[in-house]
């Protein structure tokens, strides 16, 4: 099993602070995934951390990463911070594409780090390859009329959304409907019983390999 290293960048506008995971294998990884946490959690969460594991194990190298806002505050959630946290991604990507070097690099994040992503991919067609959003925060809990999709008739990368059949920021057919704004290639991976936090006791043992194996099969990455 692949480990990780702290991994730590100032050389951009934003400082990257995480963990990077490579693969066991000496050879160049077949492709590097930047992956950030939710407003209410950081890199360390479980499903960042289980899934990093399980690309890192299918020969992609990850960096797991703490979005600017968390980096100021170990706790709370994201304060008008939009910008500088998608700053901060972009300093990610920079920075995993000179430490690892590898021939594509790919976006993702769970739910409002999710969205960062998205935005940022929006603003900066070809920043990456394809985006990974894990439970779209697509509206707030029961506001089915607060929509986030003001980008999506903008965003070019294609994206695979992982959603689960009992999330209440988005149900499956709303995505559905909002992933239909989004001019690039867009796949839906339901997990069915999953609420937002996507990782639960019922989905602990498949929920990674169902995620890695979705998301290589629409980048189009041999494993």
């Amino acid at each position: 099993m692949a480990g990780a290293e702290v991994f730590s960048d100032t050389s951009g506008p934003e400082p990257v602070r995480g963990f990077l995971h490579l693969p066991d294998s000496p050879a160049t990884p077949a492709a590097a995934l930047v992956l950030t946490h939710s407003a209410g959690s950081n890199c360390q969460a479980p499903l960042l951390v289980i899934l990093a594991e399980t690309f890192a194990a299918a020969g992609i190298a990850v960096l797991r990463c703490d979005l600017p806002f968390r980096q100021d505050r170990p706790k709370g959630p994201p304060l008008r911070t939009a910008a500088r946290d998608q700053a901060g991604l972009h300093a990610a990507v920079d920075a995993v594409r000179r430490t690892v070097q590898p021939p594509r690099v790919f976006l993702g994040g769970h739910s409002y780090g999710g969205r960062m992503a998205s935005m940022l991919a929006a603003e900066q067609p070809g920043l990456v390859e394809a985006l990974l959003l894990l439970s779209y925060p697509l509206h707030p809990p029961r506001q089915p009329q607060q929509l986030r999709t003001k980008h999506f008739p903008q965003l070019q990368t294609p994206a695979l959304f992982v959603s689960g059949t009992h999330d209440g920021f988005a149900s499956i057919a709303e995505l559905e409907s909002a992933a239909a704004l989004i001019p690039a290639r867009t796949r839906l991976a339901p997990i069915t019983g999953a609420g937002h936090e996507l990782l639960n006791k019922a989905s602990r043992e498949t929920l990674a390999s169902t995620v890695v194996e979705a998301f290589l099969g629409f980048a189009g990455v041999s494993s």
